[in-house]
């Protein structure tokens, strides 16, 4: 089941990658582009820390935390074998979706960020973001309702 749980991850991060990619080529940085009206704009900016532009430079110190959390979730996708699926989705999504940005830090020093919300002050994001955040509801989900055990 392991090969599912790193297919998961390997499809988030291709995604995600995939519209970085198209979001490169199609629009210039700082470039607003209408998704939904009132509510999405894409908006191509160059993130060099992390939400609300917080650690800004800090490459580093982003490589540690995605360094440990890769190894953490391959730690527990392989050795936790009782568990509901759920929690292994979830982790998966985690993993695709710390691996999307990484390589952007490590590609371009930078993570392509590309979604603005439009109803409510919120920090331009990513595929990748959208990915860890659904992680983190579904292992949240998990861990209260399934099973008290997967940690």
């Amino acid at each position: 089941m392991l090969v599912l749980w790193l297919a998961i991850a390997g499809v988030a991060v291709l995604l995600d990658q995939l519209v970085k990619h198209w979001i490169v080529a199609n629009l210039v940085v700082g470039q607003t582009q209408a998704l939904m009206p009132k509510l999405m704009d894409l908006l191509y900016v160059r993130n060099y820390g992390a939400a609300w532009s917080i650690l800004q430079g800090k490459t580093w110190f982003f490589y540690i935390v995605t360094t440990i959390a890769t190894i953490v979730i391959l730690y527990l996708l392989i050795r936790k074998k009782e568990v509901h699926p759920l929690f292994k989705i979830s982790l998966s999504l985690l993993l695709g979706g710390a691996l999307g940005n990484l390589i952007d830090r490590i590609h371009l020093g930078y993570v392509v960020d590309m979604f603005q919300l439009k109803f409510i002050n919120f920090p331009i994001f990513n595929v990748a973001d959208t990915f860890v955040t659904i992680g983190v509801i579904l292992l949240f989900i998990d861990l209260i309702f399934l099973d008290k055990e997967s940690i």
